[in-house]
């Protein structure tokens, strides 16, 4: 699933580390997000939204669905 997440974290200047560490997950698994390597649970989604302050629908796009 394509995301946003790298675009939306460096716009708030929050790094790998500080989101890993809001949503109580890796560095790694952020930046395993962030390269389409790892589909994130969707409760993990949801908290990576809401640290980022975005919709979750603003945030991942889903394949077959056109980016707006």
């Amino acid at each position: 699933m394509q995301n946003h997440i790298k675009k939306f974290r460096e716009q708030k200047d929050i790094s790998q580390g500080k989101l890993a560490d809001l949503c109580n997950v890796s560095r790694q698994t952020i930046n395993a997000i962030e390269n389409n390597k790892y589909d994130p649970s969707l409760q993990l989604a949801f908290d990576i939204a809401k640290h980022l302050g975005v919709r979750i629908d603003k945030l991942f796009i889903h394949e077959g669905r056109e980016e707006e």
